[in-house]
């Protein structure tokens, strides 16, 4: 084929009165250019007429996916390929004759058709970490660290073929050479081969996120996770710091991650008040008269005096509250606490709701809450902590009970009779 286009060549210079054989310089001449012309023309076609047709349909579909390889451009990236394949298939035809020409820019071709294929295959890459982006699925699997890793092997792929191709030896040949440098490999990329078992572990297990809330003190990370990579986490405190962690710490040290918070809906409150033991006492008949009219008690009253009278009607002595049972201000307060955070409208029922009383302290008897709001936004859930908190502070009075503070300077300066 190529010597029946050079006879042609020759033939139609002749017609033209041009003197040439087959075999001379100018035949060789205008077969390489027909070759730049006809791979001009390849990529013409493809990038001005395909690529531009299937980005209108493309621009018109319903889907979104599509939109973003568009932007990405990687049918462009993947046109420059073309090109180069028409070259590298017409000019070692038209260089035959100059075997080492043509021996050479077939080689640097290759190596152009291996760049320009990776180049497409990188921005095909990129489309795809940010469709899974788009579509929530990073917060489930570390796409990134994916891609990267994908991308760091293709790199070298892409080099031991570049370099197999120049020396015009086998791709087999320098890869048994990688086992000798294994040791450096692992020194260098280190880091990188850590994060990436590690990616594994987070994504198999599914520890962290994009999008979690995550705490290692450690590292000072107190915030929102907004990127998984290959070798590192970046996490933006709430502060709007950024803190980087690297991947494999979080598979070697201990982290808090909120999601299991996030994804149950609600957030717990777990705080307590000290009540100062000298407030504690036994009921009287008119405290319990006054705090039988309030409405979240009515029913612990009803049901107490009749258990408490049932009880005493056996015990000899009952008069003594140190042989029968009484109602306490104390135990009254956590019955009421109760029943007020069950009728909260902002406290989850279906999830733990305790008011128990724990050890006593030098600083009295804590108090705890121990429930979970139905709003797990930060800012709102302070304000229901603090308004059932401030509740509580206001109403220990009326059950003659009295918040443990530590002596401030005005106490010490009354003890001492100061004003």
């Amino acid at each position: 084929m190529d010597q029946e286009l050079r006879l042609r060549i020759s033939k139609w210079l002749s017609d033209w009165g041009v003197n040439s054989t087959p075999s001379d310089d100018v035949s060789t001449s205008l077969l390489v250019v027909v070759s730049l012309v006809l791979a001009i023309i390849a990529y013409l076609f493809v990038r001005r007429g395909v690529v531009r047709a299937m980005n209108i349909v493309i621009h018109r579909s319903k889907v979104s996916w599509d939109d973003i390889f568009m932007r990405h451009k990687v049918l462009e990236k993947f046109s420059y390929v073309v090109p180069a394949l028409v070259m590298n298939l017409l000019i070692p035809l038209a260089l035959k004759e100059h075997q080492l020409i043509s021996s050479l820019v077939d080689r640097l071709l290759s190596v152009w058709i291996v760049v320009m294929l990776v180049r497409a295959i990188y921005s095909a890459l990129d489309a795809v970490n940010e469709i899974a982006d788009v579509n929530l699925v990073s917060r489930r699997l570390p796409i990134k660290s994916f891609v990267q890793l994908f991308k760091l092997f293709l790199f070298f792929v892409a080099i031991i073929i570049s370099i197999s191709v120049l020396a015009n030896q086998s791709p087999v040949y320098f890869l048994s050479g990688l086992g000798v440098a294994t040791g450096l490999v692992m020194l260098v990329f280190r880091d990188t081969i850590l994060g990436f078992v590690a990616g594994i572990q987070l994504a198999a297990n599914r520890m962290v996120s994009t999008g979690d809330w995550i705490q290692m003190d450690k590292y000072g990370a107190n915030g929102s996770v907004v990127e998984v990579s290959l070798t590192t986490v970046k996490v933006q405190n709430w502060d709007n710091t950024l803190t980087m962690i690297p991947a494999y710490a979080l598979v070697s040290d201990a982290f808090k991650n909120w999601r299991g918070m996030s994804e149950s809906g609600g957030r717990r409150i777990k705080r307590s008040v000290s009540i100062d033991i000298h407030s504690i006492h036994f009921l009287s008949e008119e405290e319990q008269a006054k705090l039988s009219k309030i409405n979240c008690l009515k029913e612990y009253f009803s049901s107490k005096r009749e258990e408490i009278s049932l009880f005493n009607q056996g015990v000899e002595d009952a008069d003594m509250p140190v042989n029968s049972r009484h109602l306490t201000n104390i135990g009254t307060f956590r019955a009421y606490l109760i029943e007020y955070v069950t009728r909260h409208p902002l406290i989850h029922n279906d999830m733990t709701l305790l008011v128990r009383q724990l050890a006593p302290t030098s600083e009295g008897v804590p108090i705890e809450v121990y429930v979970f709001t139905t709003d797990i936004r930060w800012n709102n859930y302070e304000d229901i902590q603090g308004d059932i908190f401030d509740h509580i502070f206001a109403i220990l009075p009326e059950f003659g009970l009295k918040a443990f503070q530590g002596p401030t300077g005005s106490d010490i300066r009354s003890l001492k009779g100061e004003s």
